[in-house]
């Protein structure tokens, strides 16, 4: 009886692990991360073969004895049958969106996966740097190669008694609740996002702030907004991460602060220097540190792509190459109303914005001007807690403050928490 029990155990093993080491196997052909050697294909796929003969050899073996002729009960061959029909359909779906001749999931998964810091390993699992590259070519972004032109900005031009509005995101950005209001909050609603759009009315008041802890450690954007007593703060430019492991206190590439060069890194990716000049217009550029001083630059840091440049919209293909995710994006209109855009994403159904969802929302708003700034975790929104306390709840507000102040939108780590982590830099509203 126990050779019996063993048999019919070793056989349902065998059933059981064939959809198994089908999906290993699958996976292996297309991931360089998980099989790197044509030899270990060969051991692999005998691997598997052994698996079958083994339990088919059990099979037949146990069927020429006597004691083997009781059949299983009725429900429990059911249950059997009802398990292997769900394990290997389960297989058959699973393989099929990776794989499949459906393009979305990979358009999707790869960009984003790889725009991430810690979580690539969900691109380079599944699918071989070949396939990584070959669907980032087929979403990227082109950006308009131009410098800004800062003729055409006419700061303080704002004529916000006329009632004749180009369109209602005009209207919105135009209306202001009382007449000397700083800025003005609005919502953004969308099927695969929420978010806050900020108009800010005078460029004079945006600036650039760091951590306090330059190259040692970063800080929260609440933190550097306290620091310098903010009206409004969003995150700015990237921070040195090697390894994926970086704490935020290294800035990537140029950062001005008050017209000093506080950062003057070399960058190698998409975008350049976001910044403003004395004249409180944004300018977007390939520059040095030192040009950018030449050119009157006061505050500045460096991240990409750009999305708008003189009114006209980079060439975006597919997603744009950066995924889905929550971001961060920064903009200006003609007549110098600086915009603040921060996106949630991450959550079941609201997976977040791409760059042609940035580029839509700033053009509707009115941006001559427009870039990305870091996105992921880093994106957030912050007001003291007098102004944030009318957004948030209670639990909210235990989670989202710190010294005084408090980010109104919902990021998301990596591990699922919804906190935000320490950056290098940020712009405020002072």
């Amino acid at each position: 009886m126990k050779k019996k029990k063993n048999g019919k155990s070793m056989i349902l093993i065998s059933l059981f692990l064939i959809p198994i080491w089908i999906v290993f196997l699958i996976i292996g052909f297309h991931s360089n991360h998980l099989i790197l050697k044509p030899i270990h294909y060969g051991i692999f796929f005998l691997f598997f073969l052994t698996c079958i003969v083994f339990g088919v050899g059990i099979f037949l073996q146990i069927k020429t004895r006597k004691e083997q002729k009781e059949k299983l009960a009725k429900w429990k061959m059911l249950t059997i049958i009802i398990f292997l029909i769900l394990e290997f359909s389960g297989a058959g779906i699973f393989l099929s969106i990776l794989y499949g001749p459906w393009e979305n999931f990979r358009n999707w998964l790869i960009p984003t996966a790889m725009t991430t810091m810690t979580h690539q390993y969900f691109a380079t699992w599944f699918y071989s740097m070949d396939e990584i590259k070959a669907v980032l070519e087929a979403n990227s972004i082109i950006e308009v190669v131009e410098e800004t032109d800062l003729d055409l900005i006419d700061v303080g031009n704002i004529d916000f008694s006329s009632t004749a509005y180009a369109n209602s995101y005009e209207k919105e950005i135009l209306t202001k609740e009382h007449e000397d209001d700083i800025y003005k909050v609005i919502p953004i609603k969308e099927k695969k996002y929420t978010g806050y759009l900020v108009a800010i009315y005078n460029p004079e008041r945006v600036g650039v702030a760091t951590t306090k802890y330059l190259n040692i450690r970063g800080q929260y954007v609440t933190e550097m907004a306290s620091q310098s007593n903010a009206l409004v703060a969003i995150n700015g430019g990237g921070f040195i991460d090697p390894n994926y492991m970086s704490n935020g206190g290294t800035p990537h590439g140029v950062v001005i602060r008050d017209g000093k060069v506080i950062s003057d890194k070399t960058y190698e990716s998409a975008g350049g220097l976001i910044g403003f000049t004395n004249d409180n217009k944004m300018i977007l550029g390939k520059m040095s540190a030192n040009t950018a001083l030449q050119k009157g630059v006061r505050d500045a840091v460096t991240f990409g792509p750009f999305l708008i440049v003189n009114g006209k919209r980079s060439f975006i293909k597919g997603n744009g190459g950066w995924g889905t995710a929550p971001r961060t994006a920064i903009g200006q209109r003609k007549d110098g109303i600086v915009l603040f855009l921060v996106i949630d994403g991450r959550k079941l159904g609201l997976p977040g914005a791409d760059m042609v969802d940035l580029t839509n929302i700033m053009s509707n708003y009115g941006a001559y001007n427009a870039a990305n700034l870091d996105g992921g975790t880093s994106s957030v929104l912050v007001f003291p807690e007098s102004v944030a306390k009318t957004y948030l709840n209670e639990t909210e507000m235990k989670r989202n403050c710190r010294e005084k102040y408090c980010y109104i939108n919902d990021p998301i780590d990596g591990g699922g928490d919804h906190a935000t982590r320490w950056i290098a830099s940020s712009f405020v509203v002072k």
